[in-house]
């Protein structure tokens, strides 16, 4: 386990980004649970204000981003230096993520059903850097043979395929297929083939005439949403914690 960590995490350069994910969970986890404490007014923990102005933790979180991914760039891969900085940026992506409803939407939308927002980005950015840490290299780069890499043609072609492919998926509104396309080679040409989602730049643009497209579209989409917004909801309930409602807004714990 010792040489196979060594050779496949600390050798390439990879041990920070373990750090920053690992920290990023963690602080993601924390955060959750400390804000549950709170709402539930147990524990010794207490929503932070100064002067009567309520602090969110997205504000220390944005520090510790900042001073994290400078160090990060002035650091090198390795060594003690690249590791703190990982492990400062992972903290404060985690607090800022926490709220990214918040700043998405510019309200206290923490506890409501906008705030399941900053769930689902959590859970989609520590996958996608799971997934960089695998090996996983944007627009499928990695998956290039040293012969093709020598061939220019064939490389550039590969990467703009790719990138075409992702841009498909993009515009028919398959956010999350065109993001997980961009390190996983050609996953999001399933999304690029399917019809678009109703209200996406290309059901708008090209589906204006074409009603049984429109139509199908729509039945698609509610069908996919009926089937899997069910067990969204439920894994965000069990990670954010949002099984009691709020009676109104404005009640963020930090």
């Amino acid at each position: 386990m010792g040489h196979w960590f060594s050779r496949n995490i600390v050798e390439p350069g990879k041990l920070p980004m373990l750090l920053a994910l690992t920290s990023f969970v963690l602080t993601f986890l924390v955060t959750r649970t400390v804000t549950r404490l709170i709402r539930a007014g147990k524990g010794p923990f207490r929503n932070v204000s100064s002067g009567g102005l309520h602090i969110h933790h997205v504000v220390p979180g944005v520090v510790l981003t900042i001073l994290g991914g400078f160090g990060a760039v002035a650091s090198d891969r390795h060594g003690v230096g690249a590791a703190v900085f990982a492990v400062v940026f992972g903290i404060g992506a985690g607090l800022v993520l926490d709220e990214f409803a918040l700043i998405l939407h510019l309200d206290d939308v923490y506890w409501t059903d906008e705030g399941r927002k900053s769930v689902e980005v959590v859970v989609l950015t520590a996958a996608l850097v799971l997934l960089a840490l695998s090996g996983f290299s944007p627009l499928g780069v990695n998956d290039v043979t040293a012969e093709e890499r020598q061939d220019r043609t064939a490389f550039i072609l590969t990467i703009a395929l790719n990138f075409l492919i992702v841009l498909v998926a993009l515009v028919k509104g398959k956010v999350r297929m065109a993001v997980f396309g961009t390190l996983v080679p050609f996953v999001a040409i399933i999304g690029a083939v399917r019809l678009a989602r109703p209200g996406s730049w290309w059901s708008r643009r090209l589906y204006g005439r074409r009603h049984r497209a429109r139509a199908r579209s729509r039945i698609r989409a509610y069908r996919h949403d009926k089937r899997w917004t069910k067990v969204r909801r439920r894994l965000q309930d069990l990670i954010g914690g949002f099984q009691e409602r709020v009676p109104g807004r404005g009640s963020t714990p930090s």
